[in-house]
């Protein structure tokens, strides 16, 4: 691929990321703490989870819609590109609407709003990778989909805090740097339209139908879809609550969101090295299992020792293991991810399944942390159940056959 529309991809999932990232590890979780009338911490924990639980149902359906309505779109802009500029709309007004709000309901709104538009720009966004990358180059482009994740999230909460923004600022500037680092992809890179005669059917009930793959026709996509839902809740339950971790399993209320940052910037270079490295080695040797495999067991190792040594040293250890197998995993698996569909036409949408295996844990990960937090032992069961899911998701790639 050119290396123009590479540098507009990247930009594009930069402001996304930031977006989306920023308020989960920071700005949420401060807006919904504050919002707490009572002084027990795990409230505040269950409120968010709770809060992203709904969001995470919204996702759950948002992402294979928007995928096959994508498919179906015959607009002179091309197929993907009215959704990506319909997405980043609603993306960006919800969050400034987020920053208004001061109740828990307004706040579940709005941010239920935010993710629905979360789910449309990026849905789009990914099934141009499937629509205009050859296979050969889906490792080192997909890692530009991984990259910008940490680079977003580190420039979104170093912005907030240093800048000591609050929370209504911070939103607004979230959703501002969204809209500006989208829109050069939406203009400038050229999405091919779809004739008329070409749309598949429409009807609700084949769209209906068509939101369901079946694992025993086609066992790979299963197998694929199995282990990033797998790997993803693992990854999720170990960085979502790490907020709450630093301030109330370490007890460093007063610098916890240096902590945070600090974390973060380590998670980040770690995240890029193996986003970027392996996903171009994996391209120019040919195999993805391996690597994913291996970078699911990274960040099981990584939860485990947040588990057996609560310590914001040993934090600094998980951090850099977490980030060399998490970009390992988010660039090689998109890769496997599109060399998996089950049809060439119906690309978007399948993609779209796909992404709620991404998606939707980051979402619910917040409401099953708490329960695990407060109900069945603390920030250990935590960081354990998140090295179990992790360890189970890189088995479930053993089986797949399509890809090496």
């Amino acid at each position: 691929m050119p290396a123009t529309w590479i540098a507009l991809f990247a930009t594009a999932w930069f402001g996304i990321w930031m977006a989306q990232l920023t308020p989960v590890q920071l700005l949420l979780p401060l807006q919904v703490d504050a919002l707490n009338p009572s002084d027990d911490w795990t409230e505040s924990v269950v409120s968010f989870g709770i809060i992203s639980g709904i969001a995470g149902a919204c996702a759950l359906i948002t992402y294979p819609l928007t995928g096959a309505l994508s498919d179906r779109t015959t607009s002179r802009f091309g197929r993907r590109r009215p959704w990506i500029l319909t997405g980043t709309i609603i993306f960006a007004a919800a969050l400034i609407m987020l920053g208004l709000q001061t109740t828990m309901v307004g706040v579940g709104i709005f941010w239920s709003l935010a993710i629905i538009g979360f789910c449309v720009v990026s849905a789009a966004i990914t099934a141009t990778i499937s629509d205009q990358v050859p296979v050969n180059q889906r490792g080192f482009v997909s890692g530009w989909v991984s990259a910008p994740q940490a680079v977003g999230t580190v420039l979104g909460i170093l912005l907030v805090t240093l800048l000591a923004l609050g929370l209504l600022f911070g939103y607004i500037v979230m959703a501002v740097l969204l809209v500006l680092l989208v829109l050069p992809f939406w203009l400038f890179v050229p999405d091919e339209v779809l004739p008329k005669v070409l749309r598949p059917r429409f009807t609700v009930g084949a769209l209906v139908k068509g939101l369901w793959v079946s694992p025993r026709k086609y066992p790979d996509f299963g197998w694929t879809l199995l282990s990033r839902i797998l790997v993803n809740i693992g990854n999720a339950l170990g960085t979502t609550l790490l907020l709450y971790f630093i301030m109330f399993g370490l007890g460093r209320v007063e610098t916890a969101e240096d902590d945070l940052l600090l974390l973060t910037v380590v998670y980040l270079v770690f995240f890029i090295a193996a986003a970027l490295g392996f996903g171009k080695l994996s391209d120019r040797i040919g195999q993805r299992k391996p690597f994913v495999y291996a970078a699911a067991y990274l960040q099981g190792i990584a939860a485990l020792l947040l588990a057996v040594v609560p310590e914001y040293s040993i934090a600094m250890v998980g951090a850099a293991l977490l980030g060399l197998g998490y970009g390992c995993f988010m660039a090689v698996d998109q890769a496997l991810a599109t060399q998996v569909l089950p049809n060439s036409h119906t690309r978007g949408k399948d993609l779209g399944i796909m992404n709620i295996a991404t998606a939707v844990p980051q979402a619910v990960a917040p409401l099953l942390g708490a329960f695990i937090v407060a109900q069945l032992g603390g920030f250990f069961a935590l960081f354990v159940t998140s090295a179990i899911a992790a360890a189970l998701g890189g088995l479930a790639i053993i089986p797949i056959k399509k890809v090496k």
